[in-house]
């Protein structure tokens, strides 16, 4: 089979498995979704969760091998992956060095760059290593840990529920490709990549055809990174985080099972 055509069927498959929501019905049944997580009906403009997974590598060769080195001290490259209220990827991109912040992966992103997801009125829910935006891509994150106040440790508890959710789908995929995710890949880095997006596309087709896993590796601390990084030339969220925490603390927890609207 020629290469170009090998080529063409990737991209094709990868757009039919990993894809934002394309309908104003499957933008609404993620939103559900989120706030059902959240179980709060201020979060019902949400939708999607992103974060970063770091994979262990083989580093190459000479001083570019210490620019795999993450925070942990081990060599690996960075996924970055938004998922829906199920744990299905509906963004991936992957490939920066693991020393790399997350932020910083996240303003190279075409995600980022474009602009395009999610539409008006919705965000993203992510943790405190990133920043809190309403553009170019709003981003809602958690108050810091040192806040005071009911209200924001309330918001940032039904946060936490909802967001957990692409560390629930990150720790699925590693329970499902242990050998790949739970030690150094046996592959050149270069190559890294493609194995990493393949992956996520066989953890999609699972989740569609019922094949839950309960993950089993724990999840990664939440770590507030330096703020210098994180504090991107964009239009700052806090006001937006603000109102939902506002409607937190005004509205009635709903119990699960209950209509969110």
């Amino acid at each position: 089979m020629p290469r170009s055509t090998v080529h063409y069927i990737v991209h094709r498959v990868t757009e039919k498995v990993i894809f934002l929501p394309k309908t104003p019905e499957h933008l609404e049944e993620v939103s559900r979704g989120f706030a059902g997580l959240a179980r709060h009906r201020a979060f019902i403009k949400a939708a999607g969760a992103i974060d970063g997974c770091h994979i262990r590598i083989k580093p190459p060769s000479g001083p570019d091998g210490q620019c795999y080195r993450n925070r942990k001290l081990f060599p690996s490259i960075i996924l970055q992956a938004v998922c829906d209220h199920q744990g299905r990827f509906i963004d991936t991109y992957v490939g920066w060095p693991g020393s790399v912040h997350d932020s910083r992966v996240l303003r190279h992103s075409p995600l980022y760059a474009q602009s395009s997801y999610p539409p008006p009125g919705h965000f993203i829910l992510a943790d405190g290593g990133y920043p809190c935006l309403q553009r170019p891509l709003p981003l809602i994150t958690p108050y810091k840990r040192q806040v005071q106040g009911v209200g924001a440790q309330r918001f940032n508890s039904h946060h936490s529920r909802a967001r957990s959710i692409i560390e629930r789908a990150f720790g699925m995929m590693k329970t499902r490709f242990r050998s790949i995710f739970l030690q150094a890949l046996e592959v050149h880095y270069t190559f890294v990549p493609h194995a990493v997006t393949a992956c996520t596309i066989l953890h999609n087709i699972c989740l569609s055809a019922g094949d839950v896993l309960a993950p089993e590796d724990e999840p990664e601390d939440d770590v507030e990174e330096d703020e210098g990084e994180a504090d991107m030339e964009a239009v700052s969220g806090a006001q937006w985080r603000d109102q939902l925490c506002a409607e937190v603390s005004a509205l009635e927890v709903v119990p699960p099972g209950h209509d969110y609207l």
